[in-house]
């Protein structure tokens, strides 16, 4: 079933190309063997968004919602759900992360907030996983915590902003 979702997208052609690591020939998922791989320094970046109405953006300012301080509860969260993405992502690695940063800034002219992760570790994969989950658990905790007061706001444009390290090497959106 996953690889007719992938003949929709690329040729036939492009397919035979394409290592596809995480499906092995009969078409099922698998982990990747990362063993071999050596030793190095990564990290990775990403962003999102959640928009909200002015009022719920003021509520927050002013320390007025009903769950207290929706900013550090956020960004615990997102820090606590980075160091378990292997536990809600399947076939991702268990990773010893040296550093799960998010940062939550609030955005009058969304309105909203702007969502920031960064994430570092000394590993034989890369860590784009961690720091989007990072991302996604954080604005999902900013939802649930201000629901209350709005029910229009909206997740969306989460994205790894860059990579640092491994075979691909660095890469920054642009």
């Amino acid at each position: 079933m996953m690889l007719e979702a992938i003949h929709y997208r690329i040729s036939e052609k492009e397919l035979q190309v394409a290592e596809l690591s995480h499906i092995d020939e009969q078409g099922r998922a698998r982990m990747v063997d990362v063993g071999d791989k050596p030793v190095t320094r990564r990290r990775a970046s990403a962003e999102g968004e959640l928009r909200c109405a002015s009022e719920t953006l003021a509520a927050v300012k002013a320390g007025q919602t009903p769950k207290g301080s929706v900013v550090a509860t956020a960004e615990l969260a997102g820090v606590m759900a980075g160091k378990r993405t292997a536990d809600l992502i399947p076939l991702c690695h268990p990773l010893p992360l040296s550093k799960v940063e998010v940062s939550i800034g609030l955005d009058e002219e969304l309105p909203g907030f702007r969502v920031a992760a960064i994430v570092r570790t000394e590993g034989r994969t890369g860590v784009e996983m961690e720091a989007l989950t990072a991302v996604s658990v954080a604005c999902l905790t900013l939802f649930d915590m201000l629901k209350a007061i709005d029910r229009t706001m909206t997740i969306g444009t989460i994205r790894v902003t860059s990579k640092e390290g491994g075979r691909s090497g660095n890469w920054q959106r642009a």
